[in-house]
């Protein structure tokens, strides 16, 4: 039968074991190699709650010919691997890294409107993560999204970034001269490709080396083959905007 399922790229895939805990059927476990890859079909349901927690973006969901999903025989497993850990007749909620799991929320502004800035200032934050190494380009809050691309420092410098730049959009942050860059025109050009993106907005510092998230956004958007404009905006080190 044709069903979706995880699916693995070992080339991507560092090892790191994430995958094993986050996912709650035991669907996952590391070869001799050190890789990951499924231990049975049977035993993932397909829904991707591990996509999240991978930080190469190794893992997807494929649909492709497979034998159907057995609850009844992920639990025994479950069982059998995590003993007390394991709970009947519900399988134990995932166990890996509490800050990688993809969360959506409603931003604390919806909640308690409240000034741009200073003290009782509100939250524009609907998400959860947001540093691109951890996010999925499969999360749901990206289907539909208004994209802000924010340079780390952006958010201390501009006073006023909730509310000026966040609200509304979905947010990935990176910092061009300190990350592992590896990946992210891809990751970028995948999460692009793969939603709808209404608008894409990227905020950088002035200091010549932020410039270079600009340009990663930039080739992440050709190479998705999606036409999008892309506006940037440019803090000073004095937290106004250039």
């Amino acid at each position: 039968m044709k069903r979706k399922i995880i699916e693995i790229d070992r080339e991507l895939c560092d090892g790191c074991a994430l995958c094993t805990t986050a996912c709650a059927e035991g669907a996952l476990e590391l070869d001799g190699e050190g890789k990951a890859v499924l231990a049975k079909d049977i035993y993932c349901d397909g829904l991707g709650a591990c996509l999240d927690v991978c930080p190469t973006g190794a893992l997807g969901v494929v649909e492709k010919d497979a034998p159907a999903y057995d609850e009844n025989a992920a639990v025994a497993h479950v069982a059998s691997i995590r003993g007390s850990e394991a709970k009947k007749p519900q399988l134990p909620h995932p166990q890996g890294c509490p800050g990688s799991q993809a969360r959506s929320f409603s931003p604390a502004a919806v909640h308690a409107p409240a000034s741009a800035s200073g003290p009782g200032a509100a939250s524009e934050l609907g998400q959860w993560p947001i540093q691109l190494h951890l996010v999925s380009p499969a999360a749901p809050y990206f289907r539909e999204c208004d994209l802000l691309v924010a340079a780390d420092c952006t958010a201390f410098a501009l006073g006023s970034f909730h509310a000026e730049l966040l609200r509304g959009k979905a947010l990935v942050i990176a910092c061009p001269k300190l990350d592992r860059t590896e990946g992210y025109v891809e990751k970028l050009a995948e999460l692009i490709a793969g939603n709808t993106v209404y608008s894409l907005t990227v905020a950088i510092m002035e200091v010549p080396c932020c410039s270079g998230l600009a340009r990663i956004v930039e080739q992440a958007v050709a190479k998705s083959g999606k036409t999008i404009a892309v506006k940037t905006v440019v803090i000073g080190l004095d937290g106004q905007r250039r």
